[in-house]
Formats: C-alpha cells, sequence, structure tokens
C-alpha cells in the first residue's frame, strides 16, 4: 500500500496512533508526482522543500498533543485560490506575476488546521473554460487516459485527485468547475451552498470547494474551510447539517434530459440511471422531471458573462491582451454587439435559472442527474464543441445550481465502454452539503475501480 492512496479520514488514524508520520505521506506523495506529473502536469509552484518542513512541524505537533483538524495530510489548493508568496496567473499569460500578499479565507483555514499545501493546482484560461487548455500552464490530462481532458476549469485538481497526489485538493466553480472535472475523474467533487465557504473575492456563482477520492474526506475538507470570513460578505456562519441521510422516503427527481446543449451520451444516461435504480431499491421514491432551465436562461448567462469577461480583457494593456487564448478572444470578439438591454436580460436570466432550480425543490429532496452529457472529451480542445461561439453547451446539468446557490456534488456513477468514468450530480435544497455528501457515500463504493497509478 503506497501512502499517497490513504483518505485523509485514513491518515488521520495512522497520525493518532503513531504507526505512520506526516513526513513519510509526503515523501510518498512526492514521489508519486514525480513518477506522473510529466504525463498529466496537475501542478504550479510546487514546493517539495517547504513540503517537507511543513511536515516535520506536524510530526512535532502529532508528538506534542497539539495537532489541528487535518493535521499533516498533504492537499493541494487551485492556482486562483490565493497563498500567500506564490503568483494567481488564473491560468493565461497575460497575466502579470505578483506574489499573493496574504492567504484567501480558505487556504488560511487549510493551513491553521495543520494541513500541508504541498502545491497549487492548475487551471485552464481565466478559469472560462472546462478543460486543461491554458497559455500559461502545461496542458493538463486525464489520469485514466491522457489523450482526454481532466476538465476544468480546476483541471489540476481533479488530476491531482485521481492520481494520488494524496487526499485533499481544493477547486473552485462558476459553472461546473468542480463537478464536470470530478465527474470525469471518477471523484466526489462538492460546489457548496454559495457563501458556505469564503471565496475573498466573491462574484455571482462562484464556490469554493473540495475534490476527493471519497465523500468522508470532502466532508472532513468542508467542515474546516467553512465558515463566515469578513472579507467575502456573501460568506456565512458555519452550517449545522450533519454528515448523515435516510434513504428511505427520499423524493428524488431524476433529470436525464437538460431540454438543451449536447446529448446526452447513452452510456451516460444508462450510468445515472443505474444509480437512481440503487436509490429506489434503498426505499427513495424516484420520479423523471421535465427540463429545468429554457435555452433563453444560458443564453442569457452566455451573453452576461461574455461582456463582463470582454470588459477585463480590454483593459489589459495590448502586448498582454495579446497573450490571451485565441479561443477566448474569438468568444468575447462579438461582445460588442451587445445592446445594455441584451447584458440586462442576460442578467435576469441568471434569476430565471435560480427561480426554475428553486420551484424543483418546493417538491423534491434531490435532484438526480448527469454531470455532464458527454465522458471526457480529447485533452487539446477547448471546448467539447470545438467552437467557441458554442462554449456552454456541456454545463446545463450543472450551472444551475451555482445561479441557485444551492449545493450539488458529484459521484462515480459508472464507466464507459471505453474504461472513462461517469458521473453523477446530486443537488440538493440550500445549507444541506453534508447531507449531499452523506448520499454521495451511500452510492460511491457501487462502481469504483482500481485508480491509475501508473
Amino acid at each position: 500500500m503506497n501512502l499517497a492512496d490513504l483518505t485523509a479520514v485514513e491518515l488521520l488514524a495512522k497520525y493518532r496512533d503513531g504507526s505512520v508520520s506526516p513526513v513519510e505521506v509526503i515523501d510518498d506523495v512526492l514521489a508519486r508526482v514525480e513518477q506522473l506529473e510529466p504525463r498529466i502536469c496537475a501542478l504550479y509552484a510546487l514546493d517539495p522543500a517547504g513540503a517537507r518542513a511543513a511536515a516535520q512541524e506536524s510530526e512535532r505537533r502529532w508528538r506534542d498533543g497539539t495537532a489541528g483538524a487535518l493535521d499533516g495530510v498533504p492537499v493541494t489548493v487551485k492556482e486562483n485560490i490565493a497563498t500567500r508568496g506564490t503568483p494567481v496567473p488564473q491560468g493565461t499569460a497575460a497575466t502579470e506575476l505578483i506574489p499573493a500578499v496574504e492567504d484567501a479565507p480558505a487556504a488560511a483555514r487549510l493551513r491553521d488546521a495543520g494541513a500541508v499545501i504541498f502545491s497549487k493546482t492548475t487551471m485552464p484560461e481565466y478559469g472560462m473554460l472546462s478543460s486543461g487548455v491554458s497559455t500559461f500552464h502545461h496542458l493538463t490530462r486525464n489520469p485514466w487516459d491522457v489523450s482526454k481532458t481532466a476538465g476544468g476549469s480546476s483541471a489540476g485538481a481533479a488530476a491531482a485527485a485521481a492520481a494520488g497526489y494524496g487526499p485533499i485538493h481544493l477547486g473552485t466553480d462558476i459553472g461546473g468547475s468542480i463537478r464536470l472535472p470530478a465527474g470525469w475523474c471518477g471523484l466526489v467533487g462538492i460546489k457548496p451552498t454559495h457563501g458556505r465557504v469564503p471565496v475573498g473575492n466573491p462574484y455571482p456563482g462562484r464556490a469554493i470547494g473540495p475534490l476527493t477520492r471519497t465523500a468522508a474526506d470532502a466532508a472532513l475538507a468542508l467542515s474546516v474551510i467553512s465558515g463566515y470570513d469578513p472579507r467575502d460578505y456573501t460568506s456565512l456562519p458555519a452550517a449545522s447539517d450533519r454528515y448523515e441521510i435516510g434513504v428511505e422516503g427520499l423524493r428524488v427527481a431524476l433529470l436525464l434530459d437538460a431540454g438543451l446543449g449536447l446529448p446526452v451520451d447513452p452510456e451516460v444516461a444508462a450510468a445515472v440511471s443505474s444509480t437512481a435504480n440503487q436509490l429506489e431499491k434503498a426505499g427513495a421514491r424516484v420520479e423523471p422531471i421535465d427540463p429545468i432551465i429554457t435555452r433563453e436562461m444560458l443564453d442569457g448567462l452566455d451573453r452576461f458573462w461574455r461582456i463582463r469577461s470582454a470588459t477585463d480583457i480590454a483593459a489589459l494593456p495590448e502586448e498582454r491582451r495579446a497573450k490571451v487564448l485565441p479561443q477566448i478572444r474569438e468568444w468575447v470578439s462579438t461582445a460588442g454587439d451587445l445592446t445594455g438591454f441584451d447584458v440586462f436580460h442576460g442578467y435576469s436570466q441568471m434569476g430565471a435559472m435560480a427561480a426554475a432550480v428553486g420551484r424543483v425543490f418546493t417538491a423534491y429532496d434531490v435532484i438526480l442527474s448527469p454531470v455532464a452529457p458527454i465522458t471526457a472529451f480529447p485533452a487539446e480542445l477547448a471546448y467539447p464543441t470545438d467552437d467557441p461561439s458554442k462554449p456552454f453547451e456541456h454545463i446545463a446539468f450543472t450551472v444551475p445550481y451555482n445561479m441557485s446557490h444551492h449545493p450539488a456534488t458529484t459521484v462515480n456513477a459508472g464507466w464507459s465502454s471505453s474504461g472513462l468514468p461517469i458521473g453523477a450530480q446530486l443537488a440538493v435544497p440550500h445549507h444541506q452539503d453534508l447531507t449531499a455528501l452523506a448520499l454521495a457515500a451511500h452510492l460511491e463504493n457501487h462502481q469504483q475501480r482500481e485508480w491509475p497509478t501508473s
């Protein structure tokens, strides 16, 4: 057994009984990184010396009886979550590399809990892609099949988790950027209730959450990074929900057709339907539902984000603007054709999307759906459509919960005929984040294979 493959829960138990040292664990994790990183390219700002020093400090705290909730557990943090002293390039060569002056709230809480932050992880251009394509980072690839994408924008976090670079990896999500890569890499990944994890620089839909191999590790990480922080005016007090669920009588809405975007691959539909059957056998009441969102809603969101991104890019000096990924520049090139009405209407559609989700939860406890309509696509593509004018055709199952602020988590639902993971998404009412993870824990052992480690 390689220590790099132990869960956080298992590591903490071994640290507690003295059978394993944090120094031994980080050595195994770094050896795994050395073995696999040339092929999957998941990391940014790897710091082996700092990691070993932090592991030695953790070893001392375990001896002294002062260990924190994640003491000695190796973790990574997505590069757009600031860590002091490290630049935040946002996946693009267009960004000035200025070291961050302080840890973002989530990173600070990991450190305070004793976690060993040994590296940041990669992301695509401005976090606007569901792939690992970046003008700054090397192309991140899926450990299950390196010809495929790990997803995005938490590309490196998902690849690192699947490859066994330690148990906990923080990502961010504004339209599916935790859940899509988690689904394509066979992981548990949760987009929490909006505000549950302070982000430091909030904007509509943005959330921070863990990507892990098990629901229990995701729940543990979420408990550490949650809670109010004055740097984020949208942040909430720590929640009081519990990591438990009774499946008997659970009202489950089964959404197999988003009503728009890419068609659902039959293998994806079959895997999610199998998950629904598992819940029915455990006593849940599963009912198919009609699509939740409309074409007008998704197109409106596209227009709003397009003008927002165009404004940010237009503010760059010309020499930096030219470094932005061509597909992103093509996407924003039509922003000048939009009117003020188009942009305001687009913003209103984000609210309409939220209201549509809210109506479903008046009748159901859980919405079960695919995470994505397809399995992982070729790594070199920026978008699964390979068309910058149609960048959001794969997020119709994920983005509604960013707009509605509901928690949603992923769990592995099965495998394609070519051996790629297929993710199911479980969305639940506000503030039931741990409930969602408990449901993922109920399901997670049904389809899992050995993790890719070579």
